[in-house]
């Protein structure tokens, strides 16, 4: 933002993808925080007629609380552009990039991130042959909280067998053993090189972390700061601030990492890159900037003031 702060801010929420119900729980959150913040809040339930809503409106910022496509994914950015919407988060190209884990990762190992071997292939491919030796992943290139995951397990004969959900073409991807580590980086990319990393997570599960380990009371457990080697959480938070600046990213973005410890540095994997991950008082990026000493009204406060057009 320029050089008033701003009195009314729109939350955009719900929306049309598979993540719906996530997004209205980060929405109605961070309404209520921004509230608390003493800001004037419109909740919006962003629909096909989102456009007219926000023109009746007529709000100094949109906090984009959308998960998934349509609000990820450069969509929603371009008619906030369109519009002259002061906006969080990252603009359409970062959020278009982020959003289609393929080409995000073809930006990282070209920054020389180290990422795991994947393809994209027509689902029919994927399940009638192994695309990959076995162990590998098979999920939607486009999707996130972990909607529509397959793990093929070492030795399997057969390839998956693919639910409705799936779409026609899927990423198949080299599985990457290990703990589920995670960092948020809050900044502005390239034109801010001091972005700032808030710590490592680790998230323990029973299981994969799917969509249930995430969001299912007593799915998951999240340890931060991560107990892990001090040479680990360094290389994850310096991976974050270059993942965040090679796509261009602004405001807040988390980063999610596999660490195999048997191969100490080596055997740490960036998998993708969030442009807007969950926004609870105990989501993973909330809890990093608690731990940080930023309350979660502060952060959200944080990202209203960072918001503008032209990200």
């Amino acid at each position: 933002m320029s050089g008033r702060t701003p009195s009314t801010v729109a939350v955009l929420m719900g929306g049309l993808s598979a993540e719906r119900e996530v997004s209205l729980s980060s929405g109605r959150e961070c309404a209520v925080a921004l509230r608390d913040e003493g800001f004037e809040v419109i909740e919006i339930d962003a629909g096909r007629d989102l456009a007219a809503r926000l023109d009746a409106a007529a709000p100094d910022v949109v906090f984009n609380a959308l998960h998934g496509r349509w609000g990820e994914d450069g969509c929603v950015q371009g008619m906030l552009e369109w519009l002259g919407l002061p906006y969080t988060h990252s603009g359409v190209l970062a959020s278009a990039l982020a959003m289609d884990k393929q080409r995000s990762k073809e930006v990282f190992a070209r920054e020389g991130l180290p990422v795991a071997e994947s393809r994209i292939v027509p689902r029919a491919e994927a399940e009638a042959r192994h695309v990959l030796p076995p162990p590998y992943v098979v999920k939607p290139n486009d999707e996130g909280s972990s909607v529509g995951v397959y793990i093929v397990d070492e030795g399997a004969s057969r390839p998956p067998q693919l639910g409705p959900e799936m779409p026609d073409h899927v990423m198949v991807e080299a599985f990457a053993p290990g703990r589920e580590l995670t960092t948020t980086v809050l900044g502005q990319g390239p034109v801010q090189p001091s972005a700032r990393a808030l710590g490592v997570t680790d998230i323990i599960t029973e299981g994969w972390y799917d969509y249930r380990a995430k969001y299912a009371p007593g799915g998951s457990r999240h340890v931060v700061p991560a107990q892990i080697p001090g040479e680990i959480a360094e290389l994850c938070e310096d991976y974050a601030r270059r993942a965040h600046a090679a796509l261009g990213c602004r405001g807040l973005t988390r980063t999610d990492f596999r660490w195999d410890a048997a191969k100490g540095a080596e055997g740490l994997i960036v998998l993708e890159l969030n442009t807007q991950p969950g926004m609870t008082p105990t989501s993973l990026s909330p809890e990093q900037a608690r731990a940080a000493g930023m309350s979660f009204g502060a952060l959200c406060r944080w990202m209203v003031e960072d918001a503008s057009c032209g990200r």
